[in-house]
């Protein structure tokens, strides 16, 4: 009886370590920001730590977004993709 009882703990145990598993998966797809302590906007959920530049620099990035599309473009069999 003690083993099944032990097979039990194990299944549920493996149950919430998936549901734990597929719930840090769905997390880590979302993009989220924060203000730094510094004043500078940190883009959280690109990789494993956040993106963070201050204002101007996000808004040369963003007047630059049209050049960066076209090097991707350009340059699209030379980059490699990384899936979550």
């Amino acid at each position: 009886m003690a083993i099944l009882q032990d097979n039990a703990s194990l299944l549920a145990e493996i149950e919430r370590l998936k549901a734990d598993n597929a719930r840090l998966l769905a997390k880590r797809s979302t993009v989220s920001f924060k203000v730094s302590e510094k004043g500078a906007l940190s883009v959280y959920g690109l990789g494993r730590f956040p993106v963070t530049l201050y204002r101007s620099q996000w808004e040369r990035l963003m007047v630059a977004l049209p050049q960066v599309k076209a090097f991707i473009e350009a340059n699209g069999d030379s980059l490699k993709s990384k899936d979550d």
